[in-house]
């Protein structure tokens, strides 16, 4: 199995690329999330790979990140999800927005993605669910910019889940608190205003 691929971008486009190592060319299907990571076409490029082999073909799926890679093999486990619908899944969402919306429930959001039907997005929440900490899938699914305050958000579910709060209470609390006051980055300041709001 080809666990990555560490060589010279040969070719690229919005949904394949060419690596080339040692005189080989190995032909990659990625998502939007790797494209965009690509360096220009002749320079050394290194991508996670997930290497699909099939009775009548072997196919290669590569990833910017390994958390792109896992992300990728986790929606492919679900009954009816192949390749090229995780594919459109790792390309219409982030990895903590796809996180996001499979620990709230939130179907519909998978829905908007192209290629992907209510009833795949159903499933891919309610297989998945289970695999997703809420706690964490919140915090990662801010913005690089905002990854600071992510882990705020964090630890501030974690501080309330502590006090005996569920967690999805514990979230719906942090949420409330952020939804007036966005731009709050203490931990402290999160719980106090949590713990007092009805």
């Amino acid at each position: 199995m080809i666990a990555y691929l560490d060589g010279i971008l040969a070719e690229k486009d919005i949904s394949r690329t060419v690596v080339e190592c040692c005189g080989v060319g190995y032909e990659v299907f990625i998502p939007i999330s790797t494209f965009d990571r690509l360096p220009a076409e002749g320079e050394k490029v290194k991508l996670f790979i997930h290497h699909e082999i099939r009775e009548d073909a072997q196919m290669l799926f590569g990833f910017a990140t390994a958390q792109e890679r896992e992300a990728f093999s986790m929606v492919t486990t679900v009954s009816g999800v192949g390749p090229k619908i995780a594919l459109a899944v790792l390309s219409g969402l982030t990895i903590g927005d796809l996180q996001l919306a499979i620990s709230q429930g939130d179907a519909k959001r998978l829905a908007t993605i192209k290629g992907i039907g209510r009833k795949t997005a159903e499933r891919i929440v309610v297989e998945l669910r289970d695999k997703i900490n809420p706690i964490e899938a919140l915090a990662s699914s801010a913005s690089e910019a905002s990854r600071e305050q992510g882990v705020v958000i964090r630890d501030a579910m974690l501080a309330l889940a502590a006090l005996g709060f569920s967690e999805e209470i514990a979230r719906a609390k942090v949420q409330k608190v952020l939804a007036t006051e966005p731009s709050l980055a203490d931990t402290e300041t999160i719980v106090k205003k949590a713990l007092s709001a009805t």
